[in-house]
This record gives structure tokens, sequence and C-alpha cells, in this order.
């Protein structure tokens, strides 16, 4: 009985570590979710660069801290790419270069963590950055990882809104406006209300844009 005790309670201790655990892990990645959503959109100029500079610092050390985890990857990647994004210049390559593995290493440990975030990241940054002999952006592989997290995540706002920005770029706006609409009907996310509210905005602006181009 004494020796059934001590096992007992040995699960009980793990079974409460563990829980300890993730809870800090998920208050850890939200907090970095909402002051990217902050840096991302609500700052601008000095102000914004400062903001992401202090955001990839914390986030970096959230990452060594889960290292195993696609999840940290992932933020890590979308901090710097955003970085990139508001940094420009020379920097911004680099920047966009440490996204690229960052999101690679996500997909190695678990690509379909964060409903294929991974994949979606990875898209809009082929997409985004400039091709040979700059960068390495390329449209055939924005595509490859764009249609691969839609299939994880069909009904998913960011997979649907990055893939009709992509196919809008590319003069596809019958086919962008299926996508834009998806987007716009997506369920929301609980967790991520700021982000939600300014990715609708960007929804309907491109829509706009959309529109005007079916004549509408």
């Amino acid at each position: 009985m004494k020796k059934f005790l001590i096992s007992v309670t040995s699960v009980l201790l793990l079974l409460v570590s563990n829980a300890s655990f993730a809870d800090e892990f998920s208050d850890g990645l939200s907090a970095i979710q909402q002051a990217w959503a902050v840096a991302n959109y609500e700052q601008e100029g000095k102000a914004q660069v400062e903001a992401f500079d202090e955001l990839l610092s914390n986030t970096e050390s959230f990452q060594n801290n889960y290292a195993d985890s696609a999840e940290a990857w992932v933020w890590k990647g979308i901090v710097e790419s955003s970085y990139a994004g508001a940094r420009g210049g020379l920097g911004a390559l680099t920047l966009a270069k440490a996204a690229k593995t960052s999101f690679e290493q996500a997909l190695k440990i678990n690509a379909s963590a964060l409903a294929g975030s991974a994949y979606t990241s990875l898209g809009t940054l082929y997409h985004k950055v400039p091709g040979w002999p700059i960068g390495f952006g390329s449209d055939k592989k924005a595509k490859e990882m764009l249609t691969k997290a839609l299939e994880i995540n069909p009904d998913g706002i960011d997979a649907n809104y990055f893939y009709g920005e992509f196919l809008f770029d590319d003069g596809k706006y019958e086919e962008a406006e299926k996508y834009l609409l998806a987007a716009k009907a997506a369920a929301p996310r609980p967790m991520r209300p700021l982000a939600d509210k300014y990715r609708h905005q960007e929804i309907e602006a491109l829509m706009a844009k959309l529109n005007k181009k079916l004549k509408k």
C-alpha cells in the first residue's frame, strides 16, 4: 500500500508539473502574440522598429527555452519577418533569411502546428521577398507553401487572406475573391481579438481594390 501511495503521489506531482509547464508556455506564447499585434498594427516609424527589436529579443529567449516547440519557432519567424518589413533596407533581407530558417525549423518539428502557420508565413515570405539575385523570393514556392497551409486549415482567416492576396497580386482576381470571402467569414480567434480586428481591416481594404478590378 505504501509503495502504491508513493507511486500515485509521483504521478500527481508529474501531472501538476506538466500542467504548470503548459501554462507557462501558453502564457508566454500569448504575450508574444499580443505584443506582435500592437507592434505590427499600432506602432509606426521609429517606435515600431524599437518595439520589434525588443519583441525579437523576448521571442528569441522564449524560443531558446522551448527549442523543441514548433510554435515557438513559428512565432520567432513571424517576429523576424514583420521586423524585416518595418526596418527595411539591407538589414531587412538578413531578418527575412532568419525568418525563413525559423519557419523551416518549425516545419521539421511539426508542420501542422498552429494550424499550419509555418506554411502560411513561409509562403507569404516567398511572395514578399524579392527574387534572385537580390533575395530568395519565388512565386512558385509561395504558391506551394500557401496551398499546403490551406490543406491543413481550409477555413482559417490567415491562410485564406494571404493566398487571396497572392492571387490578387498575380492578377487572378476572381479566384482571389473566393479566398478573401472565406477569410472574411472565418471564425474569430478568441485569444487573438486585436489581430483579428486588424486582419479584417486588411481584408476589407483588399476587397475594395479587388472590386475595382472586377468593376463591382
